[in-house]
């Protein structure tokens, strides 16, 4: 399986037309991805016959949040869920980097009511102890995990990712993501035995109004002052092909 991650319908349709089965819609990926917009999720079920897990994170930072934030991140969920969404990718830690079992248990629970899939995301990186991470995970239900093996990109973490796989993986399902690519992704894959990535696939979009003369909405670092990141249709072509 190939996943993409998507901060808009337009990158969506990108993945589609690349090829893509499934993938992760979110905004503000610029900060790692936020919770997407209902507009783009129905529009991406109507018109494409794509797989979408929806992000569920109301601010950038880390994932241990206020009761006001959790109340916002369950109201969030099932509005997702009530427009079709397949499943929803989230994370909730405690303060000390261990899983929220409470919250990740409720929220798994709302997912399934749903009949939808309960990702837990790379909040699972900052974790301090991965094996109880996942036995827990396990525990609660949770169907698949993204993660990097706690290494910035996933290649580095092949070795924790392999050693995941042959220990938890007919328990719960691994998805590999951070640094994949055509490249590197089947390497990966044969290297640690899982069958699934997720990739950004991204290039650079221009819009010259992204700069006044006075004033700048500037995010992208030079060259990209007035550039956008955005799915590329023949990046996911290539991983797709790779794999």
């Amino acid at each position: 399986m190939i996943e993409i991650c998507c901060g808009s319908y337009e990158d969506a349709l990108a993945a589609w037309n690349g090829g893509a089965g499934r993938i992760e819609l979110n905004s503000a990926l610029y900060l790692g991805g936020l919770t997407p917009s209902i507009g783009s999720l129905r529009l991406i079920k109507a018109n494409t016959g794509l797989k979408v897990i929806s992000m569920v994170r109301p601010r950038g930072a880390g994932f241990c949040y206020t009761e006001a934030e959790t109340e916002q991140m369950f109201a969030d969920a099932r509005i997702l869920m009530e427009n079709g969404s397949d499943g929803l990718a989230f994370g909730f830690l405690t303060l000390d980097g261990k899983l929220d079992s409470e919250k990740t248990g409720r929220m798994i629970e709302l997912i399934h009511e749903f009949h939808g899939e309960a990702v837990f995301h790379r909040a699972f990186d900052c974790v301090e102890d991965p094996y109880e991470a996942i036995e827990e995970l396990i525990r609660l239900g949770a169907d698949r995990i993204l993660t990097s093996g706690l290494k910035e990109k996933a290649p580095q973490g092949a070795p924790l990712l392999k050693e995941l796989q042959k220990k938890y993986g007919n328990q719960i399902q691994l998805l590999a993501g951070s640094g994949v690519n055509g490249d590197n992704a089947r390497t990966l894959m044969e290297e640690t035995g899982l069958t699934q990535v997720h990739s950004s696939c991204r290039d650079w979009k221009g819009d010259a109004t992204t700069s006044g003369r006075w004033v700048n909405y500037c995010f992208a670092p030079a060259p990209h002052e007035n550039d956008y990141d955005a799915v590329s249709e023949a990046l996911v072509r290539k991983l797709v092909g790779s794999v």
